[in-house]
């Protein structure tokens, strides 16, 4: 009895070493597959630094620009556009314009025929023969007044005539002078259509033989000289908004060049139903390319100030996560101990002879604002003054990484 007892206990004790020695194991493979997920150093030899040609560098402080991201739309003022219209109506003769062009103010764009004009005319010719005759009675009636032979009476009746004329003598040289016409003598039927303002002729409505009113529209003119953006803040943005602003803009359709403006005027009520205010600013400097109506993405400048920064390059993004490398004493650490082996038997045969590396280490930031080709930083963890980083090739340094985790994990 004394040695089944014996026995048993040798078994068990044989049991619970093997379960403790798998768990143990396991434990420590576990362990190792986390330090090897958790893993941000990678190590690579100045060859390989050369090759792709990593800068190191420092965190600069940098006097940044902060913006406000918004959107908006070129306009014109209404007093920077015009309607080209006839002051009479008649038959469209010619049209000397057309879209695109450039007219000045009181230029001629086109003429309209109307026979009513020559009525006119006739009627000014005859109310200055009837002046000239009343002017020369007036003259004659002085005379017999002042020898006593006619009496004041017939003096008087023809000044006030002489008056009543040249009344209709102004009214008509008014009426011809407002529609452009003549006033010299010369009878015709045509009317001259004048540009309102300078500008470009944006559409022609008329075409030549066809009738028009007064209150038909020819053409159009548009002044781009006072081109403004009308953009819309919302109103948690708006505090940040002020006048004398500074605006950075480009086309939404054609991004590749970038316009400058002036905030002039704030609105004081919201657009419709949104929560958004508009805002006025006026378009400085270059204009080309620049039409009413286009779509704009635009920058508004709050002011500068001092930031952690780097350049633009020295960020990376993995799995939605913005990093940056800082030059580091840790060692990548060794995967297993087959690898070990390996490396001891080649470094043994001498087969393989290893470069000196150098180590960096990947850490988490949150990106600020961004200008002149830097981007201010908030790294998750405290880094050291003086600190090296990587400000040229961390994207080969991420790709490296992350090559070698897929791999470790096959």
């Amino acid at each position: 009895m004394r040695i089944y007892k014996a026995i048993w206990s040798i078994t068990c004790i044989l049991l619970i070493g093997a379960c403790g020695n798998k768990t143990e194991t396991k434990t420590e493979e576990k362990n190792t597959e986390e330090t090897h997920e958790e893993s941000n150093i990678v190590a690579i030899n100045d060859e390989q630094m050369k090759m792709v040609g990593i800068e190191i560098g420092s965190v600069e402080m940098k006097n940044l620009t902060t913006s406000l991201s918004v959107n908006g739309t070129l306009a014109v003022p209404n007093q920077n556009k015009a309607l080209i219209t006839s002051l009479s109506g008649g038959i469209v003769r010619s049209i000397s314009v057309q879209p695109g062009s450039y007219v000045r103010k009181g230029q001629v764009v086109g003429t309209i025929v109307n026979t009513e004009l020559s009525g006119i005319q006739q009627q000014l010719i005859s109310i200055n023969a009837q002046i000239k005759f009343s002017e020369q009675e007036q003259k004659r009636q002085k005379e017999l007044v002042a020898g006593n032979a006619a009496p004041l009476k017939n003096l008087q009746k023809v000044e006030a005539e002489l008056n009543g004329l040249r009344a209709q003598r102004n009214a008509l040289h008014g009426q011809l002078s407002a529609l452009g016409v003549s006033t010299s003598g010369n009878i015709s039927s045509t009317l001259n259509i004048t540009a309102p303002i300078s500008g470009t002729i944006s559409d022609i409505t008329a075409q030549i033989g066809s009738n028009v009113d007064a209150n038909s529209s020819i053409a159009q003119i548009i002044n781009n000289s006072e081109l403004h953006l009308d953009l819309f803040v919302y109103e948690k943005d708006l505090p940040k908004v002020a006048s004398g602003q500074t605006i950075h803009f480009t086309l939404t359709n054609n991004p590749g060049k970038e316009y400058d403006a002036t905030i002039y005027s704030i609105g004081t009520a919201f657009v419709n139903e949104t929560k958004a205010v508009p805002v006025h600013a006026h378009v400085i400097n270059d204009k080309t390319g620049l039409i009413e109506g286009m779509s704009v993405t635009a920058r508004i400048s709050l002011g500068q100030n001092v930031y952690q920064a780097v350049p633009d390059e020295a960020i990376v993004n993995n799995g939605g996560k913005d990093y940056i490398f800082i030059l580091t004493d840790k060692k990548v650490e060794t995967h297993s101990e087959e690898e070990q082996e390996g490396n001891g038997h080649a470094e043994a045969d001498g087969d393989h002879k290893e470069l000196p590396e150098t180590s960096f280490e990947r850490i988490q930031i949150i990106r600020g604002a961004s200008d002149v080709g830097y981007t201010e930083i908030k790294p998750i963890v405290n880094i050291p003054t003086n600190t090296k980083i990587v400000i040229k090739g961390a994207f080969f340094l991420m790709a490296k990484m992350t090559n070698a985790g897929e791999a470790h994990e096959h």
